[in-house]
This record gives structure tokens, sequence and C-alpha cells, in this order.
């Protein structure tokens, strides 16, 4: 009878250790198989080293799903637009400060008022290139939330249902990490409306999403904004319209504005007695915040030329020395002859993009 008992015992160690060993080598080999099985391990290396930043790395019962979305969060204080670095946008950004900044930043003000509770969603819309990114930016950082930048690609997996684990996991870890804004640029490549023909995984993730979404709304004391970015509005699935009551349009800059922002960028360079930034302003008629960016960066551009060309020419005339560090000091300040000559680039390059063949 002994000799039975001990048979027994161990036919089962020898069963668990098999069983044991079965398990973490279907384990290894489906990792092995994942194409994206490192990708997922640097996202999670990526996922603490972020936590520790902010100080939430001995935050508890994350889960794997959890760790790979923390891969997109930006600490607030480390981001460097603000509100000073955004100009021709007063307006809108007084009545960003006012929905949702303010919203969260008083919370015991508001406590017992149901209708002044941040929106739950907040959806920036206009033609590129005009400022929204910079804004959902600048809205974190005066405000104090965690930025989790969503990458939509980051939710579609290979594994079946693992897309719907990912969009649970983005609710459930900005919840933990709140005050939160999950921002997603381009939403409308995510969130367009659906169709019959939409594929089921697809069709499955967006339910997910917006019903984890609509979820928020349940709790009292919930600071999760989903913030969305897009340049085709019309584009959105009208479900998620109802969910982003706050709707901010970012137009094309007017005259005035124009000159705002080609103040602020020309703030911190040299240019000369001679530059018009009215005269500039009304040349640049259809002009995005970015294309005046880029105008002044060509434009700074040319003085560079200017001073290669003159140190060549002394090369080759005086036989001098090539440049050096101490040339830099030589630059000239822009003029309005290369503010006028970048214009005229920007405007020949805007002609061709327009006219471009389409197959």
């Amino acid at each position: 009878m002994e000799m039975n008992r001990n048979e027994v015992i161990s036919l089962v160690i020898r069963m668990t250790l098999l069983s044991t060993c079965a398990y973490f080598g279907t384990k290894w080999l489906i990792g092995q198989i994942d194409p994206t099985n490192q990708q997922k391990k640097r996202s999670k290396e990526t996922a603490l080293s972020k936590l520790r930043s902010l100080g939430l790395h001995k935050m508890k019962n994350l889960t794997d799903h959890e760790l790979m979305i923390a891969s997109h969060l930006v600490n607030p204080y480390d981001i460097t637009v603000s509100w000073n670095n955004i100009a021709g946008l007063s307006q809108v950004i007084d009545e960003i400060k006012e929905t949702v900044i303010f919203p969260v930043q008083r919370k015991e003000l508001l406590r017992n008022s149901v209708l002044t509770k941040p929106p739950k969603g907040v959806l920036l819309h206009g033609p590129p290139g005009c400022g929204k990114t910079m804004i959902a930016k600048a809205t974190a950082r005066e405000a104090g939330m965690n930025f989790l930048y969503l990458d939509v690609s980051l939710l579609t997996d290979k594994w079946y249902g693992e897309s719907q684990k990912l969009a649970g996991a983005v609710f459930s870890l900005a919840q933990k990490l709140q005050p939160c804004i999950i921002f997603i640029d381009e939403i409308d490549s995510f969130l367009r409306s659906r169709t019959q023909h939409d594929h089921e995984a697809t069709a499955m993730m967006k339910a997910q999403f917006m019903m984890l979404w609509d979820g928020l709304s349940t709790d009292p004391e919930n600071t999760v904004i989903v913030m969305g970015a897009t340049n085709r509005p019309k584009d959105l699935d009208p479900a998620i319209l109802r969910r982003m009551p706050a709707t901010f349009e970012i137009s094309l800059p007017g005259e005035q504005q124009r000159k705002e922002i080609l103040t602020l960028v020309l703030n911190t360079e040299q240019c000369a007695d001679n530059v018009d930034l009215h005269q500039l302003a009304i040349s640049t008629t259809g002009f995005s915040g970015s294309d005046l960016q880029e105008l002044c960066r060509i434009a700074s551009l040319f003085r560079i030329k200017d001073l290669i060309k003159e140190e060549e020419l002394q090369k080759c005339t005086l036989n001098s020395n090539p440049i050096n560090a101490a040339s830099i000091n030589m630059l000239r300040p822009i003029s309005m002859d290369d503010l006028v000559a970048s214009v005229i680039k920007m405007k020949a390059s805007k002609v061709v993009s327009t006219t471009q063949p389409r197959f």
C-alpha cells in the first residue's frame, strides 16, 4: 500500500512538471511565432521608464496590455508647447481654458454641479497645419494632465480578441492615471462612419471603444478626456460626434492672426529694419500656421546661402580658411527681400502640389 502511495505521488509530480513545461514551452513558442514580440517587450520597457519619470513606477496591477499603451504616455511637464508658443488663436484658447482646463483644475468648486463638469470628449477640427496638435499638447501642459498620445496602429493585433483588450486597456490605464487626456490625432482614420462593409474585428474594436468611452460618464470623480484632431470632421461617425460635445474649429488664420504668428516666429531672430510684417501678412493669404513657420525658415536659409557663397569667394581669391564657428556671427539679419522671395517660393510649391495629376 505504501509503495502504491509513493507511486501516485511520483506520478502527480511528473504530471505537474510536464504540464508546467508544456505551458511555458507553448507560451515561448507563441512568443517566437509572434512577429511583434520584440516590439511588445520594448514597449513594456519604455512604459516602465515613463512611469518611473512620473513617480508612478510603484503602481500595481498594471496588465501587459496597459503597459503597452503606457509606452505612449507623455509627462505633461515634459511638453515644451505652451500657450506662449501659439499665436493667432486667442479666442479658441480662452474657450478651452473655460470649458476644459478650469473644470479640471477647480474640481472642488464644481463638485455639486453636473452641468460644469469637464467634457468627456473634445474635437479640434480644421485645415492641416493650423495648430490642432499644438493646442492639445498645450492643454495637457497647462491643466497638468497626463497626456496619452494614442497610436491607433497599437490597437491592431493579429490575434483574435487582442484589439478589444487593448482598447479596454486604454481606458483602464487612463482612469488609473487621471487626470488624463487621451489624444487621437487624425481621429477620422480610426473612428470614421461605420458601414456594413467594415471588417468584423474593426467593427468590434470601434464598438468596444465607444462603450468604454460612455462608461467614463458613470464615474462622478472621473477626469479622463478623449481629445481628437481631424481635418475631415464629416467623415466621423455620428456616435463619435455625440461623445465629443466640446467642438472647436481651428480655421486658417486671418490677416491679423498671420501677423501675430509671424511676430512670434521671428521674435528670436535678427531681422532687418525694413521687415514689414503687416505687408507680409497681407501677401500670405491662405497660408496656415505651419506654412508661415516654413516661410520664415526658408527666408532664414537665404542668408546662410549668401554667407557660404561669400566664404567660397574669399577662399578662391584670398586662400582664406573655410567657414568656422566664428562665422556664425557674420550672418546678416533676415531682410524683407528674403521674406518676399520665400513667399514666392512657397506659393509656387502650393501651385505645383494642387496641379499634380492624380492616378
